[in-house]
């Protein structure tokens, strides 16, 4: 090392401390969100733009040890550092760091304001590799969570711990959920699913299982950029489905019925899961097809959930609503559809049952006049007579 280099490392040493100050200062001056944190936190910057000075001084010295002096300013407080700032921020804080030491450093000789250029394109890749190592390990804990949290919803072993990890993967859905189930193949792109979820207005978690692609789907609250204009009505869960279907492979695609939260979404997976289970067995279903419409293929299968909607939502509201619109629909589906055979053995004008068949419709939301519907009814009215059957006898011994 000449003598030159020799005084001038000698001399940067004695002014360290001085270049320190002026640049906590300037943090002050320019930088707004440095004033504005908390003072541990504040510290933890402080002690990073120290260590960078410190760092230029070993590095001056010795120019070959660039990528460790480089890491090692941000080795201070990493987690502290990446917890308090943002990238942008970082960048920010190097250029306050650098713009101190050049104005006090550049004018003693040209060697040592070329140092700070090159010095500090080097921290500032040492940077970006810090924040692109913390992305890329986040990334990776929020794909296991993700994971973690599609099982549970599939097996349906949610505990207290669901509601604190769906927050940590930053879900946005708001009210009801759904879960959509499928074929895809072994490496999905994951990303296009995300844009196209977002794009019709969702937010999504994915599970990958095997061949089984899962997604849970939520509804995000439109934020119109123009306040004056109407809010657009959000899409249905069908129809979002009907966006994402591209995103997996041949077979069936099922989605389960909207449940009133996430937490609640296990319901809605036991549904999807049966359905896929049954959905060959209709043969012209639509794709997605709503595990609701496969009801009567769950029930054959022996999906206890599929039988108890049966009642629930079909058969227990007919009965308790009017004795005449149970009847009439029994009457209607065992005379094959015929408003004329129905009307002659009730010994009522075809207009009548035309009318009890409208309030079927109105009171649990199927239609009996159509093919698949009346297959839906016919299977809940037996499901219902089972089990009222099974209650009675029960209630006799």
């Amino acid at each position: 090392m000449d003598r030159t280099k020799e005084q001038e490392l000698a001399w940067l040493r004695t002014i360290t401390g001085e270049l320190s100050t002026r640049t906590i200062t300037r943090l002050d001056d320019t930088l707004p969100w440095y004033g504005n944190m908390p003072p541990s936190r504040r510290s933890a910057v402080g002690l990073v733009a120290q260590t960078g000075i410190a760092s230029f001084i070993q590095w001056y010295e010795d120019p070959s040890s660039t990528p460790w002096i480089a890491s090692d300013v941000f080795s201070a407080a990493p987690r502290e550092l990446l917890r308090s700032i943002s990238l942008q921020e970082t960048l920010q804080l190097i250029r306050v760091v650098v713009s101190v030491v050049e104005e006090r450093v550049a004018p003693r000789s040209e060697a040592l304001r070329e140092a700070v250029l090159h010095y500090s394109r080097d921290v500032a890749f040492a940077a970006a590799d810090v924040y692109a190592r913390a992305a890329e390990a986040r990334g990776l804990w929020d794909a296991r969570l993700e994971a973690l949290v599609v099982d549970s919803i599939l097996t349906g072993e949610s505990d207290d711990e669901l509601p604190s990890r769906i927050a940590a993967l930053g879900w946005h859905g708001e009210g009801e959920a759904a879960v959509l189930v499928g074929t895809a193949e072994r490496f999905v792109d994951v990303d296009q699913l995300r844009r196209t979820a977002r794009h019709a207005g969702a937010d999504v978690l994915i599970g990958l299982q095997g061949t089984r692609l899962v997604l849970v789907l939520g509804r995000v609250e439109a934020q119109p950029k123009d306040p004056s204009a109407p809010i657009e009505p959000p899409l249905s869960f069908l129809e979002i489905a009907q966006r994402l279907a591209d995103g997996f492979s041949g077979g069936p695609l099922v989605l389960g019925p909207a449940v009133e939260n996430l937490v609640a979404a296990s319901r809605s997976a036991r549904a999807a899961l049966a359905g896929v289970a049954v959905a060959r067995s209709w043969r012209n279903a639509p794709r997605p097809v709503a595990a609701d419409d496969l009801l009567p293929e769950r029930a054959l299968a022996g999906d206890g959930l599929a039988r108890r909607t049966l009642i629930e939502r079909i058969y227990e509201p007919l009965a308790a609503h009017s004795g005449e619109l149970l009847e009439t629909l029994w009457c209607y589906l065992d005379n094959g559809r015929s408003l004329e055979a129905t009307a002659r053995e009730l010994f009522v004008h075809p207009n009548t049952v035309r009318y009890r068949l409208k309030k079927v419709s109105e009171v649990i939301g199927w239609n009996a006049t159509g093919a698949r519907e009346a297959l839906i009814l016919q299977s809940a009215l037996i499901a219902g007579s089972i089990a009222q059957n099974q209650g009675r006898r029960g209630k006799q011994r």
